[in-house]
């Protein structure tokens, strides 16, 4: 006897029709995270386009000699995908879940709540000019230059300790007696007082003073820090004149390459031997060099420029454990100095082996 089948969907196409639903759902849900991926690599000692679509030098010196160059000095970017107008489906962040090259971040960590896109774009670009001149500045020091730095007060916070007794535009020439270089010298000389009384020279509209000023303690994760309660700019008067440029990219993270980049121009011979060489780090003038965000994504984009080598601050060695790409060796730094004696390692074909690398620690 034959059976008339039900004209009602089974249970299979039910649940078909729910998959899809959820995967339109998901698909234009907002979600609270931005995806990071590898940004373009530039060669410090080459070119890029500038804003008029021309290719120009990313480094251009007037002023001294300077010298041919070779191989490659790559500074690594990182690209974000969304922002607080558009952020990733649920989908996209699936398929970067699952990609090495990428990683999934929470969107406020990258576009803090209050700012919108444009702002954080402005604050990238004014933090890569303040890192190029920090990058020149450490570069030109390193080469013995006098860089004509002068630490200068651009405000004071109100109540701190500094209030009423610093000035904008107060020009900080020393420190208890120690001349004051560069706004990190004056920092670190702050935390070494312990909270003692400071007593600072200055110079207020071309008349020296001497004020004293007792730092106030703040805490945060357990980190203590001493602070006067100002924010500080350092202008330089350089010997040489170096133009760096490079158009949209933002942040601080390519002032060590640009400082490698500055060294190599002005001096005889090629610093990295003619290799092909990418890194990534804040730096100051006193050629300190720091962390940076999006460590993992800038190796995989050097790696995919063609870099052997990779040099990654000191203090992004956390990051860096475990997530190497094949074909790259990283060296780890945490100064100019360091940077450069790698380099000369790896140009004079010395034990490239022995060079410091990141590390798990020790159990």
């Amino acid at each position: 006897m034959d059976r008339t089948r039900s004209g009602k969907p089974g249970l299979g196409v039910w649940a078909l029709i729910v998959a899809l639903v959820a995967l339109v759902v998901l698909t234009f849900l907002p979600t609270p995270y931005v995806i990071q991926r590898p940004g373009p690599v530039y060669d410090t000692l080459g070119t890029a386009a500038g804003a008029d679509g021309e290719e120009v030098p990313l480094i251009s010196v007037e002023g001294a000699k300077t010298f041919e160059t070779a191989g490659t000095l790559d500074l690594t970017t990182v690209q974000v995908v969304g922002n607080r107008e558009r952020t990733p489906s649920w989908f996209e962040l699936a398929l970067a879940w699952m990609d090495s090259s990428r990683a999934v971040v929470p969107l406020d960590s990258v576009f803090p709540e209050g700012f919108t896109t444009e702002e954080r774009d402005e604050r990238n670009a004014t933090l890569m000019v303040d890192s190029q001149h920090e990058a020149t500045a450490a570069a030109l020091n390193e080469l013995g230059y006098d860089t004509g730095a002068e630490v200068v007060v651009e405000e004071t916070v109100p109540d701190a300790p500094a209030d009423g007794v610093l000035e904008a535009e107060d020009v900080i020439t020393a420190i208890d007696g120690t001349a004051v270089t560069s706004a990190a010298r004056l920092r670190q000389e702050i935390q070494d007082a312990e909270g003692d009384a400071v007593s600072l020279t200055v110079l207020r509209d071309s008349e020296e003073r001497t004020v004293e000023i007792t730092p106030e303690k703040q805490t945060k994760d357990g980190v203590t820090t001493w602070l006067i309660g100002i924010t500080l700019r350092t202008d330089y008067d350089f010997e040489v004149d170096v133009t760096l440029q490079l158009d949209n990219v933002g942040g601080p993270s390519a002032g060590m390459m640009f400082a490698l980049g500055i060294v190599d121009t002005l001096t005889e011979g090629e610093l990295n031997g003619g290799e092909n060489i990418a890194g990534t780090g804040t730096i100051d003038a006193e050629g300190t060099v720091g962390p940076i965000g999006g460590i993992r994504q800038k190796l995989y984009g050097a790696r995919d420029a063609g870099a052997d080598y990779f040099l990654a601050p000191a203090s992004n060695c956390d990051e860096v454990v475990g997530h190497v790409p094949d074909g790259l060796q990283v060296i780890r730094t945490a100064t100019l100095e360091e940077s450069l004696d790698a380099l000369a390692v790896i140009a004079d074909d010395g034990d490239v082996d022995s060079l410091p690398t990141c590390e798990l620690p020790a159990s």
